[in-house]
């Protein structure tokens, strides 16, 4: 392997399957840009650099394979340590390739001269700066293999720009990257599966590493084996079918209030979880890696590895039980399953002008299709979605994550649009969450990349609004211009738009969008005063 640093950071690049760069032009990346074009590779270039950067998180999650943006030197590389960060939360093997200023001239002010390292470490799993073009395939195999190693998380390497420009040689390697798969332990499973035989009343929740693991088959195994109530989580969404008989979430809370063993799957026992306090339930965690198992609270059980390897070990070494096993609590669940469903219709159907957020994802749930993927960037807006839209295939539900970072919206479309190319993509964005990555915009009608976003606008930041006014009788700094005409946005920057202001116009709305075969932006104005009933401690 031959050539200048760029190229050889090309194909070093391409001989691990890449064949997408996110990035936004800058002078530290021409050689790797020339040598890119030249191997044929996609160059998805978009308006600000943590769209890149989220848009590489997003293809990582959509395609379970590690993904890269390259962005310049200094401001290019600050303005993705959101992106990161929110990636480092999302356990996505992300890979950030950084511009650098000239090593030869180190120290003499060179433009956009910084050392990243510092700024980076703290979000990464490793960072490193490449001063030897010879080294860069080695460095950039040691970083995706540190990215797809459990916990997965985000690598960053920057390159000098002298040496982009100087010549190396390195050894070709056609071995794979070295990935460490790690058994759960027999003891560990054997304590897993007497805790469920012991349990009476037991729930299984399963979230993202579970989806990360592809262990879908075995998840459905254990719950029809153990016969468990199943609860899904972030990314978990879409494990099981909608249909089946074992997957609740209108009886989520009463689950975790009356089960007698709560057992956790691929996801922290976070706010999201409240913080793993399940009432008297004894709780039982599996993850990915030793260093996730939870120690704020006191576990009856856990186990940790390969999540497909640690539910298919389980669900060999539990009792297994006939159909009609634990039926009485799985009734239970289905009566509160079916009450909270018969009681939401109202809300799906609501005419109540403003219009009521529900009523949107009450017409998306007529329309969408079973492949389509759903995009939440926003806070009230997207937790309705995240109640009212079922996801019924793994890998079709994405939002911001436990970190909870707005502006990922765009970046994840656009990869959305890259990776199903035939699938509806819709993005259920509010409109202060817009704010933040409408430009790239701009990115989706310049790619050819159709998709439907949909603008919740109610003019204001409604996730701390609401809470505000509750705790202090008043709100600050949480309104936005009433009636902001985003849809005009879209239409500026070459795509279609279209305001929506009554119920009525809503399904027709929807149906052009989808059917325009263009980027298009629906902007529909919500009742300001429509709270989401949180329950959700998030401190």
């Amino acid at each position: 392997m031959n050539g200048i640093g760029g190229t050889l950071v090309v194909e070093a690049l391409r001989r691990r399957g890449i064949d997408t760069l996110f990035t936004l032009t800058g002078g530290h990346l021409f050689p790797v840009y020339d040598a890119w074009v030249k191997a044929g590779g996609k160059l998805l270039d978009v308006r600000h650099e943590a769209t890149a950067a989220f848009a590489a998180e997003g293809a990582a999650k959509l395609t379970r394979k590690p993904q890269v943006a390259a962005v310049t030197a200094g401001p290019g590389v600050t303005n993705v340590i959101s992106a990161l960060a929110s990636a480092r939360f999302n356990g996505a093997p992300l890979l950030v390739i950084g511009g650098r200023a000239p090593q030869a001239r180190w120290g003499q002010g060179s433009l956009q001269e910084m050392d990243h390292l510092p700024l980076v470490q703290g979000v990464v799993k490793r960072a490193r700066t490449v001063l030897d073009p010879s080294q860069i395939p080695a460095e950039i195999d040691a970083a995706l293999a540190e990215a797809c190693t459990r916990p997965r998380g985000p690598v960053f390497i920057d390159i000098p720009l002298d040496i982009m420009f100087t010549p190396g040689q390195a050894p070709e390697d056609d071995a794979g990257l070295d990935i460490p798969s790690t058994a759960p332990a027999d003891s560990d499973i054997a304590a897993v599966a007497r805790a469920l035989d012991e349990a009476e009343r037991p729930v299984l929740v399963a979230g993202s590493d579970v989806y990360w693991d592809g262990a879908h088959d075995a998840l459905a195994a254990l719950a029809e084996t153990a016969r468990l109530p199943v609860v899904l989580n972030g990314m978990g969404r879409g494990l099981l079918p909608p249909d089946n008989p074992l997957l609740f979430s209108r009886a989520r809370s009463m689950a975790f209030k009356q089960a007698d063993l709560v057992l956790v799957a691929g996801t922290p026992l976070d706010f999201r979880l409240g913080f793993g306090q399940f009432g008297q339930a004894k709780v039982v965690h599996l993850q990915d890696s030793p260093e996730r198992i939870a120690t704020s609270v006191e576990l009856a059980a856990s186990a940790s590895g390969d999540l497909a390897a640690v539910l298919d070990a389980v669900a060999r070494s539990v009792t297994a039980r006939p159909p009609a096993s634990r039926q009485a609590w799985i009734d239970q669940l289905a009566d509160k399953e079916r009450q909270g469903r018969e009681e939401e219709q109202a809300l799906l159907g609501d005419d109540s002008e403003p219009i009521h957020p529900a009523r949107v994802h009450g017409e998306l749930r007529q329309i969408l299709d079973p492949d389509a993927v759903v995009i939440g960037d926003g806070g009230d807006f997207v937790s309705f979605a995240g109640k009212y839209l079922q996801t019924s295939k793994p890998g079709r539900w994405m939002d911001p994550g436990p970190f909870g970072c707005l502006g990922t919206g765009l970046g994840y479309t656009i990869a959305a649009r890259l990776t199903h190319p035939y699938s509806q993509v819709v993005l259920l964005a509010g409109d202060g969450a817009l704010g933040f990555s409408l430009m790239d915009f701009d990115t989706l009608v310049r790619h050819e990349l159709p998709a439907v976003i949909i603008c919740g606008n109610n003019g204001s930041w409604g996730l701390e609004k609401h809470p505000m006014r509750q705790l202090f009788g008043h709100d600050a700094a949480a309104d936005l211009r009433p009636g902001t005409r985003y849809d005009q946005v879209a239409e500026g920057l070459g795509g279609q738009g279209t305001l929506v202001r009554r119920p009525d116009e809503l399904r027709p709305a929807l149906e052009r969008a989808f059917a325009s075969g263009a980027p298009t932006l629906v902007n529909v104005l919500l009742d300001p005063a429509v709270a989401y009933p949180r329950r959700a401690n998030l401190a």
